[in-house]
């Protein structure tokens, strides 16, 4: 664990579900961000005792980055899951074969047995703007009290440096993913914060949406 800046915090910790044949590292990022009054986990692993004693809330960047938010006891906001109609269109699977379907990702939370609450893009508490990366879902988060962007999957580091990720999707390209973000580079980043890969900084950003 280190702190980036004052009232920062990143850890790495091994995924649960890694294996050798996974495509992305074993290792992934965590953050603590000291936001107002609150203390807020981001995509929390394996969080550092003296972290969680003082967190205040659960930030998911996205449905299938719950991670060990279950066993926290912290009001969880997070955005939907995929329902079956997303994975026809995001996959291109056969209706029939998924139709009623429901994800497994964070249908606990869905069941109640957390405080949870779903948003999509657009406005957060703890003064977050969420913006769409790869999807609706996948989301990047903007934290303009110090200035950096907290990232799902949609723009991360899978070995070979930070950059744009589709995870098989096929109802959007690259140029798609890079058209839609580039004017957030309009805003003051200072910090780019990804799910997988280290910490970056503007200039980072700065190359994968050029």
């Amino acid at each position: 664990m280190r702190e980036l800046r004052p009232g920062v915090w990143h850890w790495q910790s091994p995924h649960p579900d890694w294996d050798a044949e996974q495509w992305w590292p074993e290792l992934v990022s965590s953050y603590a961000v000291e936001l107002g009054g609150d203390f807020v986990l981001f995509d929390p692993l394996a969080v550092p005792d003296e972290l969680r004693e003082r967190a205040t809330a659960v930030v998911l960047t996205a449905p299938y980055h719950e991670r060990d938010a279950r066993g926290l006891g912290l009001p969880i906001h997070t955005p939907p899951a995929d329902t079956w109609e997303d994975w026809v269109e995001k996959f291109g699977i056969d209706p029939d074969r998924v139709r009623g379907m429901e994800s497994e990702d964070l249908a606990w939370l869905r069941a109640g047995e957390a405080e949870g609450h779903f948003h999509g893009p657009g406005a957060w508490p703890f003064g977050i703007h969420a913006y769409a990366g790869r999807e609706d879902n996948d989301l990047i988060l903007w934290l303009p009290s110090i200035n950096a962007f907290v990232t799902g999957d949609s723009l991360s580091d899978f070995g070979e440096g930070l950059d744009i990720q589709l995870g098989g999707r096929k109802h959007v390209t690259r140029d798609d993913v890079v058209g839609r973000l580039r004017p957030l580079l309009d805003l003051p980043v200072e910090l780019v914060l990804p799910a997988h890969g280290e910490p970056a900084d503007r200039a980072a950003l700065e190359r994968v949406l050029s």
